[in-house]
């Protein structure tokens, strides 16, 4: 199991963005957090992965453990090694490489497996099988996004954090990269979604935590939270009975939001 235990985090040893945020991600499951811009969502992955330092960050308290052992004090190959990857929001693949070059580059952890995992890659995207030669920098962002996915893959990750895999996305995309979250868990890989789009998100997921002004103010299991009232409202847009409500109605609902109350 994955897991953070009353974690703090500090930027540059002044901002707490953290606050004692506990969250558990067991073997096998799709675990969703939620939260709106500023939560310390993504701050969260990057505790996790290892990456903290090079944005002016550290743990200030509490701790992450893998197994149960504590993996916070790791660098980020030792975590990538020890199975835990990220799909960091915006992408962020090698544009004047070729799909292909991307993809050899994430197998670099697991070199004996490289074919068989391409294989796998090209199996889950057929798109990237057909572009492989291509330049990075000239697929859609559709495409971008799956071979940043395809490029986490190529190291057989135990534990996939995904950090917004759907924004900016279209709609028939953003279904196309829902299956395939599907079918990575399917095939023994555990995934924590980081998503905006909490509808899809709690609709594949298991279990679900709300994250807001960087503190956990909600843990249940994912259909609890879809029936969740407060949910409906501030992250489906949803009235009480299930209709869509206007940008005006959702913008008053956020600045009184009754949890944080």
């Amino acid at each position: 199991m994955l897991a953070a235990t009353n974690l703090e985090v500090v930027y540059d040893d002044v901002m707490l963005v953290l606050r004692g945020v506990s969250l558990e991600v067991p073997q096998g499951r799709i675990v969703a957090l939620l939260g709106a811009n500023g939560a310390g969502k993504s701050t969260l992955l990057r505790a996790i992965s290892g990456l903290l330092d090079m944005h002016g960050g550290e743990v200030s308290r509490g701790a992450i453990t893998l197994d149960g052992e504590p993996i916070h004090h790791l660098d980020p190959s030792r975590i990538a090694a020890l199975g835990i990857k990220q799909v960091m929001e915006g992408r962020r693949i090698f544009t004047e490489l070729t799909v292909e070059e991307n993809l050899r580059v994430g197998g670099h952890v697991k070199p004996r497996s490289l074919k068989v995992n391409l294989d796998r890659t090209y199996q889950l995207f057929p798109v990237l099988a057909d572009r492989r030669r291509k330049i990075a920098g000239y697929l859609s962002g559709g495409e971008q996004q799956m071979l940043a996915i395809g490029r986490a893959l190529m190291s057989d990750p135990r534990y996939l954090l995904m950090d917004e895999p759907s924004l900016g996305l279209a709609p028939m995309v953003v279904q196309q990269i829902r299956d395939v979250i599907v079918d990575i868990n399917a095939a023994g890989t555990t995934v924590l979604l980081v998503e905006q789009n909490a509808a899809m998100a709690l609709a594949i997921a298991e279990h679900g935590y709300v994250l807001e002004n960087g503190a956990m103010v909600m843990d249940k299991p994912a259909a609890d939270l879809l029936a969740d009232g407060d949910v409906r409202e501030f992250y489906l847009g949803l009235g009480a009975e299930g209709a869509s409500r206007s940008f005006r109605d959702v913008k008053h609902y956020r600045r009184r939001k009754r949890w944080l109350s």
